[in-house]
């Protein structure tokens, strides 16, 4: 009987390969059985046909976050009834004068009706475990916000 020895965490890879369909046009295939995604750059460049890169960056964040605080959450045994969040990149020119990102928002509202003591320790914590944020924070600046409805 042969046992499969699982890599850990900190040496697992992913990998996404990208097919060039046409102008600014890729098709993105994520592997596993997951479904492909088509970018696109937004007009004058392309033609709009799918996110760009930033937005793809921008869901990445906003999901990073949100799994970290319903994980987060559901270890707490707390019943989340609802989880809305919501990722503005704001973009800016560096020194040489090219467009970057300057800066993310990322607004996250929480339902629950469970005990806040529970809740605040969660909020207290979640961000650390957000491997996307917590990395690209050393290049631009990310403010989070939980509200809770």
């Amino acid at each position: 009987m042969t046992t499969a020895i699982e890599t850990p965490v900190e040496h697992q890879t992913r990998t996404v390969e990208l097919e060039h369909i046409d102008q600014y046009r890729f098709r993105i295939a994520f592997g596993e059985g997951l479904p492909t995604l088509i970018a696109d750059e937004p007009p004058p460049l392309g033609t709009g046909t799918g996110p760009e890169a930033s937005r793809f960056l921008a869901a990445a964040i906003g999901n990073c976050l949100s799994a970290s605080l319903f994980l987060c959450l559901q270890k707490s045994r707390v019943i989340v009834e609802a989880m809305r969040t919501s990722v503005t990149l704001t973009m800016g020119r560096n020194e040489q004068g090219r467009l970057r990102i300057a800066r993310g928002d990322v607004q996250i509202t929480l339902q629950t009706s469970e005990n806040a003591g529970k809740v605040d320790r969660c909020l207290g914590m979640f961000e650390d475990y957000c491997t996307v944020t917590a990395t690209l924070r050393k290049a631009f600046p990310i403010s989070v916000t939980v509200s809770r409805s």
